[in-house]
């Protein structure tokens, strides 16, 4: 048996491992027991996921390979080998979901009304009013760019569509290429007037395509060919040359516009000799372009969601009430008669909303500390922070402005605050604050109290409705003393590092995690064998893996729950038999982190933002907590159990990297772990609506 687990052969490529999860994502657009919308919708996901994915993590491994990084990670792979398989991967897959969209769904859409449908084949009077449109709305925005020696190629925008148009001048041989943006600002699906109730769209680049020669007149136009490149959005964040954060990542932000080019997409319609003119304008290798053979950017589709057929969408719901704060109808009454579990989306995010707002009009509230890493567009949190100040508040806000592909908003939310009289504040130097914390200090008779909420998740009410989170409210003094200092050491000089329950990255958290986890080895026996479950997106940290390794090796039964990458190889013998990693991918997004440990018959449960990877060990400050209120730990651990139990949308990760759908066995009934929550939030609803009634 290896001692040490440090041989490649343990370990799953990070890279890799995402791309098996977004072909997780694709699956469901494939599962036909979905409402047609939302099949529509998991493809949207998977192409907005696969943009992210190479802005990010495909552009960082080019930087690598351009700055001679020579270190080779924990699977042995180099960063040419990795870009090599994603490549390979990722085409097929891109292949798959061309396939599933047309041939599956927008066919069966176009029999439910809802047709995208092709210039050639519309009506005249259709045609009339395209034409139309185009000279009103259209021509006047376009710009087209001509690419030649005195006219280099443009520099477009990353993820924009673009039409490249090759033309020739009348009675010469003299062929020339230019370029039409196609601006963000106009739709990209053109609904057509209503015929018989059908909802009939055509595409903005189809339209234009169809008009493009107006916008050359004199000129004969032989080809035109959509495509879209993606640019390295990673921003280099060296704070500590920044005299100004807010300045210097509005800074960066502007140079993401400028960023390399790193994946060409283009129809797969387009002349070999257009292709390859767009490649090496590019300066991209074969494995870099995209040959679409459907629309490209798919993500646009989830705009369809918005469209009034609820047939064709998951039911709707209403997130349930906690009957204790109807009873009461006082935050901080309730939360002084004991610990409150939230579960969203399937309990209300209002009663985190109501738990701020109350102690911006309470005045018995002193002050109200807060972070505030992803929120949502006209958030009401931000709204009642603004009326705490205007009440008198002392409100102090840590606003991470480095949150990705948030960094816009939060930066508009931290002017805004700012203006109000908020305390804004960015966090610790070089590390991102990810942790998930509210804090209110109340005036209570002849004493100070502090209430907290404490999050798996993020203050935004927009993704509480899609995202499956965990928070607690509570009282409790010593949570209250860590938070004060966990505040302290966000927004001062504060150096500590004891802390009394919470367990704080970067820190206690990796210590603590590797004290729980050598426990349960220490102490495990055949009478009495400890038990380890963890719930969290990602798995990747090395030296955790290898604890994880070492507490299967001792017999000890270990369940992950892994929604996104897991770089964790189970099924090995002598290493990881005892191993068993799962990952739900279903209508909500599993979001939650849990950490469950038993030895000597008792059981001890963690909640918090951190997962298992190097960066939120060692480069965010994350905030994980233990759940000690007996009920609670009750309910969590029945949580952890329906997560354990679903046979639904459960995928089981094999030895080979593969992932396999749970197989029910005949005397067992289908379990899907969401579904069964769903319900019972909505059997809750029905009690608190006869306790107020």
């Amino acid at each position: 048996m290896p001692s040490t687990f440090k041989d490649s052969k343990y370990f799953f490529n990070r890279e890799l491992s995402w791309v098996k999860f977004n072909e997780r994502v694709l699956e469901e657009a494939a599962d036909a027991s979905h409402p047609l919308l939302e099949r529509l919708k998991f493809i949207a996901i998977f192409s907005s996921n696969m943009d992210e994915f190479f802005m990010i993590r495909v552009a960082g491994l080019k930087e690598q390979i351009h700055a001679g990084v020579t270190d080779i990670a924990a699977d042995g792979l180099r960063p040419e080998e990795v870009l090599e398989r994603i490549s390979q991967h990722t085409h097929v897959s891109v292949a798959w979901q061309a396939e599933l969209l047309t041939e599956e769904i927008l066919p069966k859409l176009r029999k439910k009304g809802i047709r995208l449908r092709s210039i050639s084949n519309l009506r005249k009077s259709q045609k009339h009013f395209l034409k139309k449109y185009f000279d009103q709305k259209v021509f006047p925005v376009l710009t087209p760019l001509a690419i030649d020696p005195a006219h280099p190629f443009p520099q477009l925008k990353g993820l924009g569509l673009n039409l490249l148009v090759e033309l020739r001048t009348p009675y010469r041989n003299d062929n020339k290429r230019a370029v039409i943006h196609i601006p963000s600002s106009l739709p990209r699906f053109i609904e057509l007037p209503s015929e018989n109730g059908k909802h009939d769209y055509i595409l903005m680049e189809e339209l234009i395509e169809v008009h493009a020669n107006q916008l050359f007149p004199n000129m004969k136009m032989l080809s035109t060919s959509v495509f879209r490149i993606t640019r390295n959005a990673d921003l280099d964040l060296s704070e500590a040359e920044a005299d100004d954060l807010l300045k210097f990542i509005e800074h960066e932000l502007r140079k993401r516009r400028r960023g390399t080019v790193i994946r060409l997409e283009v129809s797969n319609q387009t002349s070999p000799e257009n292709r390859d003119f767009l490649k090496n304008l590019t300066g991209l290798t074969e494995l870099d372009v995209y040959d679409i053979p459907t629309y490209l950017d798919l993500s646009a589709f989830m705009s369809f969601l918005k469209l009034d057929y609820p047939d064709l969408k998951d039911p709707t719901f209403t997130p349930a009430l906690n009957h204790r704060f109807i009873r009461d109808r006082n935050v901080f009454k309730t939360i002084s008669q004991g610990d409150i579990l939230l579960h969203h989306p399937y309990e209300s995010f209002n009663h985190v909303v109501d738990f701020i707002h109350e102690a911006a009009e309470d005045p018995q509230v002193l002050a109200i500390k807060q972070t505030l890493y992803r929120t949502s567009g006209d958030s009401p949190i931000v709204k009642a922070l603004k009326v705490a100040v205007e009440n008198g508040k002392q409100v102090t806000a840590l606003i991470e402005l480095k949150a990705r592909f948030d960094e816009q908003n939060n930066i508009e939310w931290a002017k805004e605050l700012d203006r109000s009289g908020v305390n804004v504040v960015y966090g610790v130097l070089g590390l991102k604050t990810h942790c998930k914390i509210c804090m209110v200090v109340r005036q209570e008779g002849g004493h100070i109290k502090r209430y907290l909420h404490l999050s798996t998740g993020n203050y935004n009410a927009t993704t509480a409705r899609i995202y499956t989170d965990l928070s607690i409210m509570t009282c409790n003094e010593e949570m209250g003393e860590d938070a004060s200092g966990l505040f302290n050491l966000l927004t001062g000089y504060s150096m500590q590092k004891v802390w009394k329950k919470f367990f704080i990255a970067p820190g206690t958290l990796r210590d603590n995690i590797s004290r729980l986890i050598n426990a349960c080895i220490e102490h495990h026996s055949e009478t009495e064998p400890s038990r380890i479950i963890l719930v969290m997106n990602s798995l990747v940290d090395p030296d955790m893996i290898r604890l994880l390794y070492k507490a299967s090796s001792a017999g000890i039964k270990v369940d992950l729950v892994v929604r996104g990458i897991c770089c964790l190889r189970p099924g090995v013998k002598g290493v990881s038999e005892n191993i068993r990693v799962k990952s739900i991918v279903g209508r909500f997004l599993q979001h939650s982190r849990i950490f469950y440990f038993k030895y000597q018959g008792e059981s001890q449960i963690y909640l918090g933002s951190a997962d298992l990877m190097q960066r939120n060990l060692n480069r965010r400050v994350e905030l994980v907590f233990p759940v000690e209120d007996p009920q609670i730990k009750r309910r969590v651990r029945g949580i952890i159990q329906h997560l354990l139990d679903d046979n639904v949308k459960s995928r089981y990760l094999q030895e080979d990297g593969s992932y396999k759908r749970a197989e029910i066995p005949k005397n067992e009934v289908p379990f899907n772990v969401q579904e069964y929550l769903l319900a019972q939030a909505q059997e809750k609803q029905r009690e608190v609506d006869t306790i107020s009634n």
